[in-house]
């Protein structure tokens, strides 16, 4: 028995008939770009987290470039994220025309750490975008904090977030806006790329789905040079369908996630991520830190178990970002983690049985 990271089909198999039918409404109705069911997933997706706005975009990348230059970020500028993170982060920066300021990482939550976001910044800092990774939401009380005491604007990176909660609050609801990657493989996800940035800044919104839109309000009236990145009307329609489960997959999550942690008790070698008693984890991945990481991950593949190393490099590791950083000096945290982390198969529809077998194996390396 084979068990995959991930198994989307079993997760079509259980709404196949509302996502047949939402996808068949879509074509019979001919709106393919933007249209009704595009608005009615903004506005769900708004209200489920706590903004006054969405606008679907093409990407999650594209959320993140277009909510930097929607807040002003551009040449000459600096803002400071994550090393760990995925290169969208640092690239959407990039093409902003800002440098990417890479920070070190907390070693349990293994997100950005608040202690050290002080000493990146300098005079060109603009804003800060924390990345709430592997379902877990940053320190965003502390991170708020430094950003206004500097007027620095904050965008949360919350692809892989979508549910979780700091306090009463849920992740994309904190910074003056927020990014989200509907990815097929993310916690809410799309049947191709799509992605979405949230607001309660009537201005930002605004100009976000311009910017989104060719730099227009009306079909021909251009007012400045945009770009085209448009959530499409079938992926709208099967998010809707999704997000009204949501809850419910990340109770799942959680729920196996306790279960590996559980059973992974006494395992020397073997460090569980931290249960936070604070908000509410979703688990988009479940990542262990592993002693012999690489030849624990060779044999679960022998036994048919995939794994994940999410990532196997920080940014400070790319050749597009090297020269300007020594990511064992300056990144010590996350040069250590990306050398013992290891994501577990987790989703929704995995059972006690695969959690088990899961950690049978693991048991037999190391014992």
């Amino acid at each position: 028995m084979r068990i995959p990271m991930v198994d989307l089909h079993a997760q079509y198999l259980e709404i196949k008939e509302e996502i047949d039918n939402a996808i068949g409404e879509v074509i019979q109705k001919s709106a393919f770009v933007q249209g009704p069911f595009v608005e009615k997933f903004e506005a769900s997706f708004a209200d489920f987290v706590g903004t006054k706005h969405c606008i679907g975009v093409g990407n999650g990348t594209d959320a993140l470039f277009i909510a930097l230059k929607a807040l002003g970020v551009g040449p000459g500028d600096e803002v400071i994220t994550a090393v760990n993170t995925f290169v969208a982060t640092p690239e959407a920066i990039s093409l902003a025309g800002a440098r990417p300021v890479f920070c070190d990482v907390d070693p349990e939550t293994m997100t950005i750490d608040p202690d050290l976001i002080e000493e990146r910044m300098t005079e060109r800092t603009r804003a800060i975008v924390p990345v709430h990774l592997f379902g877990r939401v940053a320190a965003m009380d502390r991170i708020l904090a430094e950003a206004r005491n500097r007027g620095l604007k904050v965008v949360e990176d919350a692809a892989q977030a979508h549910g979780a909660r700091l306090g009463d609050r849920a992740a994309g609801a904190f910074g003056d806006a927020s990014t989200h990657s509907f990815y097929p493989g993310k916690n809410l996800g799309a049947y191709g790329d799509a992605g979405a940035i949230l607001t309660s800044d009537d201005d930002v919104a605004v100009w976000a789905r311009k910017f989104a839109n060719h730099g227009r309000s009306t079909k021909f009236g251009h007012e400045f040079s945009g770009l085209n990145s448009r959530l499409d009307g079938i992926q709208a329609a099967v998010l809707s369908v999704k997000l009204v489960y949501l809850e419910r997959w990340c109770d799942l999550r959680r729920e196996h996630a306790r279960s590996y942690s559980r059973l992974l008790q006494g395992i020397e070698g073997v460090v569980c991520p931290e249960l936070p008693e604070d908000g509410e984890h979703v688990f988009h991945l479940y990542v262990i830190r592993a002693q012999r990481r690489d030849a624990l991950r060779d044999h679960l593949a022998s036994s048919g178990i995939a794994t994940g190393i999410h990532y196997p490099k920080t940014m400070a590791d790319l050749t597009a970002y090297r020269d300007q950083w020594d990511a064992d000096r300056d990144f010590p945290v996350a040069t250590r983690l990306r050398r013992e982390i290891l994501s577990l198969p987790l989703y929704p529809e995995m059972t006690a049985e695969q959690i088990e077998r899961v950690v049978a194996e693991i048991r037999e390396f190391y014992f």
